[in-house]
């Protein structure tokens, strides 16, 4: 419905949360689609901008989607993608002190799980814990008869 981002960026408001009111959140969502959309075509020609920098100031953006974009969109990886699987399992395997997954600081997480792995990882390391806490260690039922981890995971329920 929407092939273009100018195509988002004047899109009906009502019509685009009708397309996304399943995922939770979506008036807020829209509002920011929309504002981005808009920011793209006005501010950076209809072209997703590629660092950081720029794709910050997106309405809706923060590290976790902007480490997205670079990573998938122009194969650059400027950080760990953060999101709830990889705090978890941060927790879970102790790499990351417990205070910064119990407050969920995304930020203090990704600096400390790029100081274990080299930057040619990040990008591999990211996509690694997010399938693995969608697929095995899922948060609320863990499949630990299933995990590869489970003899050195220190949650481990076998």
């Amino acid at each position: 419905k929407y092939p273009h981002v100018k195509d988002f960026a004047n899109c009906d408001i009502e019509d685009l949360e009708k397309m996304i009111y399943s995922t939770g959140f979506y008036k807020n969502k829209t509002k920011n689609i929309k504002a981005a959309a808009e920011m793209v075509v006005g501010d950076f020609g209809g072209k997703v901008p590629s660092t950081m920098e720029e794709l910050l100031e997106i309405p809706g953006v923060a590290r976790k989607t902007a480490n997205v974009i670079l990573h998938s969109g122009f194969g650059r990886c400027e950080g760990v993608v953060v999101d709830t699987h990889v705090i978890r399992l941060s927790g879970k395997f102790k790499w990351v002190p417990r205070k910064y997954v119990e407050s969920k600081n995304a930020v203090k997480i990704e600096q400390e799980l790029m100081k274990l792995v080299s930057k040619k990882d990040w990008g591999k390391l990211s996509h690694l814990l997010i399938f693995h806490g969608r697929n095995t260690c899922i948060a609320r039922r863990p499949k630990c008869k299933e995990c590869p981890l489970s003899q050195i995971c220190p949650s481990s329920e076998v």
